[in-house]
């Protein structure tokens, strides 16, 4: 039959361990809470960016659209003023304007198309930093170990027990039928009979 102090203090362990397995899974969920957390808001993030890169093509798309219609329209009208002003073929000078407006249409449209390069190469910038972001706020998964909580309270159960039976023989309150003996011979442990 074992003492009462050596009674409660597993009991103690026991419930020391339930407490602990306990909290090793509530902060596993958390970690897990966490890490959702983190997927949905980068996960909003990318859709938000996306929309507005969308949004910019088609805003881009509708400025060249707008930009080639006015060219074409003011090219025909130069074409069909310069020949209605006496059926004259066109020369040199009417060339020149003609190719003065094709340059102004392609400056224009090239234009649009650096504003959209400068635009995709920060929406590919804004997907790393939401990517980087995501990561930085996960946390890592340390799921619960049943086995070594549960080690670590036999091993404070057995370290309790013998520092207080160390405490009990040191202060000379072991009887004499729980003191260990050595025989003289060699060293050797015998046990009591």
């Amino acid at each position: 039959m074992c003492d009462p102090v050596t009674a409660i203090t597993v009991a103690s362990a026991g419930m020391q361990y339930q407490q602990g397995k306990a909290q090793a899974r509530n902060q596993f969920e958390a970690q897990k809470r966490q890490n959702e957390m983190a997927r949905k808001n980068a996960l909003q993030r990318y859709a938000s960016a996306t929309l507005k890169i969308r949004q910019e093509l088609k805003k881009s798309a509708q400025a060249d659209y707008e930009g080639t219609k006015k060219a074409r329209n003011i090219r025909a009208k130069f074409k069909a003023s310069a020949g209605d002003a006496g059926g004259l073929s066109m020369t040199g000078s009417t060339d020149a304007l003609l190719a003065n407006y094709y340059r102004t249409e392609g400056n224009f449209r090239n234009a649009i198309k650096n504003n959209m390069d400068i635009n995709i190469s920060q929406f590919e910038r804004n997907l790393d930093a939401i990517q980087f972001g995501q990561e930085s706020q996960s946390t890592y998964l340390t799921p619960p170990n049943s086995a070594l909580l549960f080690a670590s309270s036999a091993l404070n159960v057995a370290n309790g027990y013998y520092s207080r039976q160390a405490d009990l023989e040191m202060r000379g309150l072991k009887t004499s039928s729980q003191k260990r003996s050595y025989s003289t011979r060699g060293g050797v442990y015998n046990p009591p009979k």
